[in-house]
C-alpha cells in the first residue's frame, strides 16, 4: 500500500537537516571554542603575559619608577638559583635569599608564589625589599610550565600546592628544623597557599598570606566568560575540564581552595583589591567564610587585579606586621 505523506511529513524532512546541520554547528563551534581556551590559557607556550596584564585591570606604567628602585635593591643582596625536581618529575627553579639569624638565633622565611604567567621575582619584586629588610629569607620559585621552571601544562594551583610541599621541606633541609615559614601568594599564587593549607604541613610553617586568590580554575574561568566575553560556560567549560583530566592530569574542579580553607589548621590572611575585576572580591569573602582557622581580611579600597601592595603600602604593611606579630611568637 502506498503511503501518503502529508503537509506536515513534508515540512519535517525538510526541517530535520536543517536541524541536523544546526546542531552540528554548535557541536563545531563548542569544541573550537574549546580548543582557543585550551590552548591560550592552558598550554605553556601559548599563553600572554600581556593579555593576563589587559585583563588584570591596573595601570602598571603608574609605578615603574618604584619597582624599578625596587628591583635595584633587590638584586643588590645575597641571592642565588636554585633546583629541585617535583613530585612528577619536572626540574622545578626558584631564586634563594638566605635569611638572617635573629638576636635569639632564629630563623624566618617566606615562600612567594607568583600569578598565572608571571615568574619568580616579578609579583614580589615590590614587597621583597619589606622582607628581606625584616631579615626574612625569602624562595621564590617559578611555578610548573612559568620561567625557568618545566612544564607544559599550567597547574593554576591545583599541581601547584603539590610542588609548593617539596619547596617548604627544601627549605626545612636547607635552614634546619628550627626554621619557620610563612607562605604567600598572589593570584594564582594565593590559589596554591591556600590550596596547600588543606594538606598536613610540616609544622614549621606558621601562617599563610593569600593576596587575590580564586576558589578554583573553573570558578574563576566562567566568571572571565561571562563577564569579560559574554559567554556561556557550557558546553565549553565541561569539556576542557574532560581535555584538561586527559592531557594536565587534572580536573578544573578537582582542587578547590574553598573547601581546602576549611580544613585549614593555621592563620591565614586574606588580601584582595575592592576594584578587582579579573578576580572578584565576592571570592575573598567567600574564602574567608570557609576558612576554619584563625583569620583575618584585608580589602584594600581602590585596587584593582594585584594591586593591593601598590595601592595602599602603609595599610598592607601594617597588616602583614599585626598578622606576623602573632603567628611568630617567641
Amino acid at each position: 500500500m502506498k503511503k501518503e505523506y502529508t503537509e506536515g511529513d513534508k515540512n519535517k524532512k525538510s526541517i530535520l537537516p536543517l536541524a541536523m546541520l544546526a546542531a552540528g554547528g554548535m557541536v563545531t563551534a563548542s569544541a573550537v571554542g574549546t580548543a582557543c581556551l585550551y590552548l591560550s590559557v592552558m598550554k605553556r607556550k601559548h599563553t600572554d603575559v600581556q593579555r593576563t596584564t589587559r585583563m588584570a585591570g591596573a595601570d602598571w606604567e603608574q609605578y615603574k619608577e618604584f619597582l624599578e628602585e625596587r628591583k635595584a635593591y633587590v638584586f643588590a643582596q645575597e641571592h642565588e638559583e636554585v633546583y629541585q625536581t617535583s613530585f612528577d618529575g619536572l626540574k622545578l627553579h626558584a631564586f634563594w635569599f638566605p635569611p638572617k639569624e635573629d638576636e635569639k638565633g632564629k630563623k624566618k622565611v617566606v615562600i612567594c608564589f607568583h600569578g598565572y604567567t608571571s615568574q619568580a621575582l616579578k609579583d614580589f619584586l615590590a614587597l621583597s625589599q619589606y622582607y628581606l629588610e625584616a631579615g626574612y629569607g625569602m624562595l621564590q620559585p617559578d611555578a610548573r610550565a612559568h620561567g625557568g621552571s618545566e612544564g607544559e601544562y599550567i597547574g593554576f594551583g591545583c599541581l601547584d600546592r603539590h610542588d609548593a610541599m617539596k619547596w617548604i621541606n627544601w627549605v626545612i633541609e636547607t635552614c634546619g628544623e628550627d626554621v619557620e615559614i610563612l607562605l604567600h601568594g598572589i593570584s594564582m599564587g594565593g590559589a596554591t597557599v591556600l590550596m596547600a593549607s588543606g594538606l598536613e604541613l610540616p609544622d614549621q610553617v606558621k601562617g599563610i598570606v593569600s593576596d587575590c586568590a580564586f576558589t578554583s580554575p573553573k570558578e574563576v574561568f566562567t566568571h572571565v566568560l561571562h563577564t569579560m566575553f559574554h559567554m556561556p560556560a557550557f558546553p565549553i567549560i565541561p569539556m576542557t575540564d574532560v581535555v584538561n583530566q586527559k592531557l594536565a592530569g587534572y580536573g578544573m574542579d578537582e582542587c578547590n581552595a574553598r573547601d581546602e580553607v576549611a580544613k585549614a589548621k593555621i592563620p591565614i590572611l586574606f588580601i584582595h583589591g575592592s576594584k578587582d575585576t579579573f578576580i572578584p572580591p565576592s571570592m575573598c569573602q567567600e574564602l574567608y567564610d570557609c576558612c576554619a582557622s584563625p583569620k583575618k581580611m584585608l580589602i584594600v579600597e581602590g585596587a584593582a587585579h594585584a594591586e593591593s601592595y601598590f595601592k595602599d603600602r602603609g595599610v598592607y604593611e601594617e597588616a602583614l606586621n599585626q598578622f606576623t606579630k602573632e603567628i611568630f611568637k617567641d
